[in-house]
């Protein structure tokens, strides 16, 4: 879908014990499941204030429920507690993952033939948030777009 509200997944078309991985380049505006399936799922989330801007789940109310990747990985949570649960996995394209890797090459790297250095490598106070990142950016910068 565009960066604009279209719904491409409705309601009816999401039955009982089903699994959705809304997973996506996401953006505040952009969202493509009906309201209706995320109020009938329990939601799990890389990062709830990331995904409350730019994930499916900036539909819903800021306090509505949701239950953190690593709680479910680590057992402090429970993922799915019924075989007729709707389960849905609102990820916003979150980058840990991708930083997490160029940290570890950069580190592997250094120091050998195939190492140069270029200022291209983030280093965020909080990695998990490279939206809000890029908006501080911009209200400091007016040269920095974060559209």
């Amino acid at each position: 879908a565009d960066k604009q509200y279209a719904t491409i997944l409705t309601d009816n078309l999401v039955g009982a014990g089903v699994h959705v991985n809304a997973v996506g380049g996401d953006c505040p505006g952009k969202t493509e499941l009906h309201r209706d399936i995320l109020l009938r799922s329990s939601i799990f989330v890389e990062y709830p204030p990331q995904t409350r801007i730019e994930g499916e789940i900036q539909q819903l109310a800021p306090d509505h429920p949701v239950t953190e990747l690593w709680q479910v990985m680590t057992g402090a949570a429970a993922g799915r507690t019924d075989a007729r649960q709707i389960t849905l996995f609102d990820s916003v394209g979150f980058a840990i993952e991708d930083f997490s890797a160029l940290r570890y090459i950069h580190g592997q790297l250094q120091g050998t033939a195939f190492f140069e250095e270029l200022d291209m490598i983030a280093d965020p106070d909080e990695p998990r948030d490279l939206y809000g990142m890029l908006l501080r950016a911009s209200e400091a910068e007016p040269g920095i777009s974060a559209a």
